[in-house]
């Protein structure tokens, strides 16, 4: 099953292989700069350039009246998923202009957003090594997918019509409260009849989830000792939990210290990852000899920590750092809403 994220402010897709028992997360990608209101803004941006054309002026320096467009704007956008064609109207400074705008015109300013989603899609079938015409289902989620150049390029991609059956605009509404009652039940122990219910059915049920970005260590590249690169330890799309170990080498002699620069990303400059923690190995033997072995290890878990350590062989010297990822509940209430979980509900 493909499932494609288009809310208002980012973009996912995630293909997963499912049973009434079991869901594995084969692959997911996105972008998080990409959402619905990018379709807006380009409205905004043709409708102004209309009105600076006609009047001289830009009315996007105007906060309210950028304001009033986008609010145009956006309805316009909706009623585009509807209507081959629609008027704007917009108003600045005494001045009134309307537009009219077709579907198709709209769809032709805005194809370079659709194809980002487009390339997306494509890549996470191939990383999950999914032929389209393996897929059982394709999914939509979020409001901007009520465009209907979103399900035409669905099915040419996927070779099937997208599923309707849950409503793009209630999906995530409807996974949150499934999740809200999975952490009443583990509170309350299943004291309802409801709770009962849940906690039988999820003793049978077995997700298993991937990381969304590879995890790597900025090393001094074998080839070039001039540079740096960044060495991925857990590619992207693996089932987690997962830890990897992979022994390094000291790069001078009478080295004093080792720094681990953790970094998230799939591209080979560090420059171009993200730097998510790092920490340090002091005290490294006296004369320690260059090329001495270090041991690093990696550990992704299923709750979202990253562990690293390293340890120095020679000396036995050793250091390590806990990543963990930010949310909306403090550290306690991870803590516990995840402790709750793991007593019945199994996550691999």
């Amino acid at each position: 099953m493909l499932v494609y994220d288009l809310g208002g402010g980012t973009f996912d897709v995630t293909v997963v292989r499912y049973t009434p028992t079991n869901f594995r997360v084969l692959a997911t990608d996105g972008d998080v700069m990409l959402g619905g209101l990018d379709w807006s803004r380009r409205l905004v941006d043709h409708v102004s350039e209309q009105f600076k054309q006609k009047f001289g002026e830009d009315p996007r320096e105007d906060p309210e009246t950028l304001q009033s467009f986008s609010q145009e704007c956006e309805d316009a956008k909706r009623q585009l998923s509807e209507r081959a064609q629609v008027p704007i109207s917009v108003y600045h400074k005494g001045k009134t202009l309307t537009v009219s705008l077709t579907r198709g015109d709209f769809e032709r300013m805005t194809a370079d957003l659709m194809q980002r989603t487009k390339d997306t899609t494509e890549l996470v079938l191939q990383q999950a090594g999914i032929a389209p015409e393996q897929l059982d289902d394709v999914v939509l989620v979020g409001g901007s997918t009520h465009m209907p150049v979103v399900e035409q390029m669905l099915t040419q991609v996927c070779q099937r019509k997208p599923s309707r059956e849950v409503n793009p605009d209630e999906a995530v509404a409807q996974g949150a409260a499934i999740h809200a009652a999975i952490l009443e039940a583990r509170a309350t122990g299943g004291e309802s009849r409801m709770g009962k219910t849940i906690i039988n059915r999820l003793r049978a049920v077995n997700t298993t989830d991937v990381n969304s970005h590879s995890l790597g260590v900025k090393i001094t590249d074998p080839k070039d000792k001039t540079r740096k690169t960044n060495h991925i330890m857990i590619p992207k799309n693996t089932a987690i939990p997962h830890n990897k170990s992979q022994r390094f080498v000291t790069t001078s002699d009478n080295q004093q210290r080792v720094h681990v620069e953790v970094l998230e990303g799939e591209a080979a400059d560090p420059d171009a990852c993200t730097l998510i923690g790092d920490f340090r190995v002091v005290d490294l033997p006296a004369n320690l000899a260059k090329g001495s072995p270090v041991e690093l290890t990696y550990q992704y878990d299923s709750q979202g920590r990253i562990s690293a350590s390293a340890k120095e062989l020679t000396g036995n010297s050793e250091a390590s750092t806990e990543i963990v990822r930010d949310s909306g509940l403090d550290a306690t209430g991870v803590e516990d809403a995840f402790e709750s979980l793991s007593r019945d509900y199994k996550v691999e």
